[in-house]
């Protein structure tokens, strides 16, 4: 019970690593905040959660939008009475050059991947320091550390949070609320498949593609969730500012 007593919001909690995040810190004693922009997915995570004796809402939200993010806030205040865990799990990709990219596009990625970030935080922050401290966690990327081909604006934004989190440790750590940043390679979520649709490609071949990595294969969202897990506990308490790549190897040969 690594997460016993605490309370954490997690977005993008519907599907993927946010919903195996959010399964796993319940089962490891948090109580849990979830946010997702498709409600009847979310409301399914909630309750599974709460059938399995755990506590949770789900309030729909879209994070780019601050009013969403400050209702979203002030619910898990008004019914936990704080936060000890934020984290910043929801995210989109496009995958094109700038040449084909529409400005739509761009807008929204960087919306949706950062700017949700700025608006969570920026709600989440005062009541961590009056608590005390807490635990930031941000999604970002293998490609926030490394380009990508057709991916101009998925690695313009994931850069943005490696570096968005450095900044924000710094800030913050005299209050003692530590944030970093989860780094994964290819995970096995329906994100990973949109990718392939984008691009044209067969679902299979792309996943196999994918998995030309050291540990030859794609990661699990449960794998993800373990990371955020160790991050969100006290087990990480000297940990702040950390791009944390979990990738089975792929950037092991990078420079």
């Amino acid at each position: 019970m690594q997460l016993a007593g605490k309370i954490a919001v997690i977005t993008g909690a519907a599907s993927g690593i946010g919903r195996a995040s959010a399964l796993l810190f319940a089962r490891e004693g948090a109580v849990v905040a979830l946010a997702d922009i498709n409600a009847s997915a979310g409301q399914h995570v909630a309750d599974e959660i709460i059938q399995s004796g755990g506590r949770a809402f789900f309030e729909p939200a879209d994070v780019t939008r601050a009013a969403d993010c400050k209702r979203l806030v002030e619910r898990a205040i008004r019914e936990f009475g704080r936060i000890d865990t934020l984290f910043n799990n929801a995210g989109i990709i496009r995958r094109a050059t700038v040449l084909d990219l529409a400005e739509v596009d761009w807008d929204r990625m960087m919306a949706v991947n950062v700017k949700s970030i700025y608006l969570l935080s920026r709600e989440a922050i005062p009541h961590m320091q009056r608590a005390g401290g807490g635990a930031i966690i941000n999604m970002a990327s293998g490609w926030g550390l490394a380009g990508g081909a057709k991916a101009a604006v998925y690695c313009a934004s994931k850069g943005a949070v490696v570096l968005l989190t450095k900044a924000m440790a710094l800030d913050h750590g005299p209050q003692n609320i530590r944030v970093n940043c989860i780094c994964p390679g290819d995970t096995d979520t329906a994100m990973l498949r949109e990718e392939a649709r984008q691009l044209g490609e067969d679902d299979s071949r792309f996943l196999a593609e994918s998995a030309k990595r050291p540990l030859g294969r794609v990661g699990t969202p449960e794998e993800i969730a373990q990371a955020a897990l160790y991050l969100a506990s006290d087990a990480s308490s000297f940990v702040t500012g950390t791009a944390l790549v979990v990738d089975g190897g792929g950037l092991a040969g990078s420079r």
